[in-house]
């Protein structure tokens, strides 16, 4: 069964628990029990502890625990022997092991040494890094202890390979195990190992020993004596170690590095020569390093993604852009090549700095779509955020010719924003530009984008410039999405009070181009041209024209300005022509001439009412509603209060 374990802990727990309880219940003698208790009547004892129980507590059930992770990796190692079983059962119980559980698990496995192997050889293949040096020494322990001599000595000689040393207390504790089985020759072979000093050659303590030469003194033949004197054998881990622990002195690192070259019997790898190359990524050493990352390329390594990374950064936070474009190229050209992310942070850099250089900008752009990969908008917006930053909206085109060149071509809603970017700033050469090298790419900018231009114009008051914009967009679109551009223009028109220069613009398009637009640019005009001082010089008539063609486009009519206009400042032949505009027929509806005359009565406007009624056909001057309601509201009867004049705020 599995986790017996904590079964047996869980008997032992309620066995303690219940004897507690029954001397606790023995002591008080309840008298109620012991009247109420049978002649001859002995309850078994787990039935005398729960009835304590339950006359002293009310009973709680007990919460079993969630096993420790330490304890289901023991169990599945002690009944499991496949790997493929042990990964299926691990991944089940949501297990990752790590250093500490490693540790651990063989820490509480000393008694039982093949389940420690077992854990171990896995944890060894699946995750070595994860083995320190701690881990290896307790395995050792392990083996030595239980008399495994010929895997403890097996054990020595792997952790010699990796540069472990052999820890005091696993040499006394297994010197006790070989005394005790007699295995002099064991023992003798383990003293002389500490007697070779295996215990200081972990790889920690060698680096250390290393750059304490290296950097107490000045480099000479004597420093160089010294660490020939050490004999050690340096591999690839060890090296690594010296050189980035001697990151504060890089000329000495370099130092260290040509020697143990020159020493022979050392080889450097890509390992080594990144280490380096980190060392050396920094201003005061550039030559050197440029020397360095040649010599990794030409020797048939590669540039480690590290390294890269750590010295770009440098580069870019000691303002060495120049620098970290060329690492950059160099890069691309190998096999470990940056990623996109890495490539829009250089690309941001390259914008945000003093000057702009744009050589840089596409060299850039070159190196990353050169083999393949390709700009993309997030690219591109990122950059564009950048020169919002630093106020350089103004060089977005430049910005997209060099990406054009990469074979990028921005999406509708990123044209827009740098259309809409460039003509709010009143931009307008730039703004061209952008149209005019969108054209000549083969790719123009799209209704949106051009709907965008034409709204920046308008928010700039360049409405001249807006105007010709949009006439634009009509001649290489259509009007078919024309409508939100004309709005925008319409609104910036009458925003500066130039209605009537609106609505030249509005009957002209509507006209010879054909343009249908919304129903609420229509109510924008109209409410504009019937405003007091605009409609006295010419914007009623204007206003009136509208009319049919709302109708023609199949919208009702807009007459509540109208009605204003007319019940306050109106004459009689102007609320005549209105009548006759609203329909395409003789005269509209009995309803709507009623509503007129009670608008113009309401506003004692009894006059201008009568003007109109004998205007109009015969059958509305007889008609009965007509002629009660003038009946009723006499001049004297009416009330002087004025309807609210059309309001001045545009409509949006």
């Amino acid at each position: 069964m599995r986790y017996q374990w904590r079964l047996i802990l869980l008997r032992s727990y309620r066995s303690s628990f219940c004897s507690r309880f029954q001397v606790i219940s023995n002591s008080t003698r309840s008298l109620t029990s012991l009247l109420h208790k049978p002649p001859g009547f002995a309850p078994p004892q787990q039935s005398q502890c729960l009835y304590s129980i339950n006359r002293s507590f009310s009973y709680k059930p007990v919460i079993e625990e969630k096993p420790s992770p330490e304890a289901i990796v023991i169990d599945v190692f002690t009944r499991l022997s496949t790997k493929n079983e042990i990964n299926k059962e691990l991944d089940s119980n949501s297990i990752v092991i790590s250093h500490d559980l490693a540790l651990n698990a063989l820490r509480s496995l000393e008694t039982t040494p093949d389940v420690a192997q077992r854990l171990f050889h896995w944890v060894s293949e699946a995750s070595p890094k994860k083995l320190s040096s701690k881990s290896y020494n307790t395995m050792l322990r392990i083996l030595g202890v239980n008399g495994l001599v010929d895997e403890f000595w097996s054990l020595v000689d792997d952790m010699k390979k990796k540069g472990h040393g052999v820890s005091a207390n696993v040499r006394d504790k297994v010197s006790v195990k070989f005394q005790e089985d007699g295995l002099e020759s064991d023992l003798n072979r383990l003293k002389e190992l500490f007697a070779s000093g295996s215990m200081d050659n972990s790889v920690d303590k060698v680096c250390n020993r290393v750059c304490k030469i290296v950097m107490k003194d000045q480099w000479n033949a004597e420093l160089e004596k010294q660490l020939r004197d050490l004999k050690l054998e340096f591999k690839s881990d060890l090296v690594k170690m010296v050189v980035e622990k001697l990151d504060v002195e890089p000329r000495k690192a370099l130092l260290f590095f040509r020697w143990i070259d020159e020493c022979g019997g050392f080889k450097h790898d890509e390992k080594t020569y990144n280490a380096v190359a980190r060392v050396l990524g920094k201003e005061k050493f550039l030559d050197r390093f440029r020397n360095v990352i040649e010599e990794i390329r030409s020797g048939g390594f590669e540039m480690e993604m590290e390294t890269y990374v750590r010295v770009s950064a440098r580069f870019c936070q000691s303002k060495m852009v120049r620098e970290a474009v060329e690492l950059f190229e160099f890069a691309m050209a190998g096999r470990n090549t940056p990623t996109a992310h890495c490539c829009c942070l250089l690309l941001k850099k390259i914008v945000t700095t003093k000057k702009l250089d744009m050589d840089l900008f596409s060299r850039t752009v070159k190196a990353y779509t050169c083999n393949g990969n390709v700009m993309t908008d997030q690219m591109l917006q990122s950059v564009i955020k950048s020169l919002r930053s630093v106020d350089r909206f103004e060089q977005s085109n430049e910005v997209l010719k060099a990406m054009k060149e990469g074979g990028y071509t921005p999406s509708g809603d990123l044209q827009s924003v740098i259309a809409s970017g460039l003509s709010r700033k009143g931009k307008k050469d730039e703004a061209n530009e952008l149209v005019d090298f969108m054209e000549a790419s083969g790719d123009h900018l799209d209704g949106k984008a051009m709907a965008s231009l034409v709204e920046g114009h308008c928010d700039a008051k360049d409405l001249e410039e807006a105007s010709e914009c949009f006439k634009k967009m009509v001649g290489k679109e259509g009007v078919s999405y024309a409508g939100y551009a004309f709005e925008k223009l319409v609104l910036a028109y009458c925003n500066s009070f130039k209605a009537r220069d609106a609505y030249k613009l509005f009957s002209g398009l509507v006209k010879q181009n054909q343009l249908k637009p919304w129903h609420s640019t229509y109510k924008i005009m109209v409410r504009n041209l019937l405003m007091k001082k605009v409609a006295r010089d010419g914007g009623f008539e204007e206003a009136l024209s509208l009319l049919p063609m709302m109708r023609n486009q199949g919208f009702p009519p807009f007459v509540d300005p109208f009605l204003d206009y007319l019940s306050s400042s109106g004459t009689g032949a102007e609320a005549f022509a209105f009548l006759k505009a609203l329909t395409s027929k003789k005269f509209p509806s009995n309803l709507m001439v009623i509503r007129l005359f009670e608008a113009m009565l309401k506003s004692a406007r009894h006059s201008e009412a009568q003007d109109l009624l004998s205007l109009c056909p015969s059958y509305i001057r007889r008609n009965a509603d007509v002629l009660q309601l003038f009946s009723s509201m006499k001049p004297d009867q009416c009330s002087l209060e004025k309807p609210l004049p059309a309001p001045t705020q545009i409509e949006a």
